[in-house]
């Protein structure tokens, strides 16, 4: 049976990547050795590797993240503590029935939020 998945993603900085996610997205720290960080918040876990060749403005990498409840809210916490959004991240109504927000992490990682909505 599976019960979950856990992204590995690389990081051109852990100390970096540590603080935004721990600072800005208040994500704690399960873990952390020389090379690797894990993270998680709620019940969704982020590990990260170091990988020096890493370039943000070429990323491509991308996470989606559901949330069961108040998107709203947690687009408001990390608009106040100034969470860099995507272009065109702004929460929004999507037509496939959820709505969404996308921020970038430090390694140019999309994080896309989302969340179903209600009928």
């Amino acid at each position: 049976m599976l019960i979950s998945v856990i992204p590995r993603l690389p990081a051109c900085d852990l100390q970096e990547t540590k603080d935004f996610y721990t600072r800005l997205l208040d994500f704690s720290i399960l873990a952390e050795y020389e090379n690797y960080l894990l993270l998680a918040k709620d019940q969704i876990e982020l590990h990260f590797y170091t990988d020096a060749s890493v370039n943000p403005a070429t990323s491509d990498r991308m996470v989606y993240i559901r949330v069961s409840e108040g998107l709203a809210t947690l687009y408001a916490a990390y608009c106040q503590k100034s969470v860099p959004l995507a272009q065109e991240g702004a929460l929004s109504t999507k037509p496939w029935g959820q709505e969404e927000f996308a921020v970038l992490d430090p390694n140019g990682t999309l994080l896309t939020f989302g969340q179903a909505i209600q009928k």
